[in-house]
């Protein structure tokens, strides 16, 4: 069933000599993001298609949360931090990074489609960032003061909106290990990746903050690990970080 909110979203983002179409592709079940073509993300507009997660506004939170840490932690300029997105996605998250922060940004996806995409926003935005295919850490070489990450970390066997399941990659969205797969195989190789004085900003899933912290102290010695929440009162990110 169709919900109102999202023919709304249609009649408001689409030309208007394109409602019609559009509201007919909403009732196929194409999601209303989608069929638009992009959204509005920290004041920046980014491309979406069916090769990318469609960016949240928990995300949008995520970004000003770490702007408010890395302003926080590093004394350095801004524009000599190297900071890498792991899981970039559309891009959204580095292009709003480059963009405040003017630090030096590196986005990484195992998904060549997704990094098309995010080549195109970041050049729609008239940022430069750095896009490597790699899973993980897998093709990086450097080290970096800020990781960054909103990874898949839905388990698999739970349920989730008919929308996002049906129109948004799987690939973005589920994780092994109880959702927990990308948060372990990150902060157990972070060590060999980041600076002394360092970052990590997860966002994370339902009851997953216990267990990243675990995994935080188990990885790494001497850090900072706070959880804070979202909008909606629900534990929402991770931040690991040492001064």
């Amino acid at each position: 069933m169709v919900r109102e909110s999202d023919r709304d979203y249609i009649r408001k983002y689409l030309p208007s000599n394109k409602v019609e179409e559009g509201l007919r592709l909403l009732e196929r079940g194409i999601a209303p993001q989608y069929i638009v073509g992009n959204v509005d993300f920290f004041g920046n507009l980014i491309e979406v298609n069916e090769n990318v997660l469609i960016p949240r506004f928990e995300t949008e939170l995520l970004v000003e949360k770490v702007i408010h840490y890395v302003r926080k932690i590093f004394v350095t300029k801004l524009s000599e931090l190297r900071i890498i997105d792991i899981g970039t996605g559309s891009g959204c998250i580095a292009i709003s990074l480059k963009k405040e922060l003017n630090s030096h940004v590196v986005g990484v996806d195992i998904s060549s489609l997704a990094l098309e995409v995010a080549k195109k926003n970041a050049i729609n935005n008239s940022v430069s960032i750095d896009f490597i295919q790699s899973d993980i850490f897998s093709h990086v070489f450097s080290l970096f003061d800020v990781i960054i990450s909103n990874p898949p970390y839905i388990r698999k066997d739970e349920e989730i909106d008919n929308m996002v399941y049906e129109n948004e990659p799987h690939l973005a969205l589920y994780a092994e290990e109880d959702g927990l797969y990308f948060y372990h195989q990150i902060l157990k190789s972070a060590s060999r990746y980041v600076k002394s004085k360092f970052l990590i900003a997860f966002e994370i899933g339902l009851n997953q903050g216990d267990e990243i912290i675990k995994m935080a102290n188990r990885y790494l010695d001497n850090v900072n690990v706070i959880v804070e929440k979202d909008y909606s009162d629900r534990e929402r990110f991770v931040f690991i970080y040492r001064d």
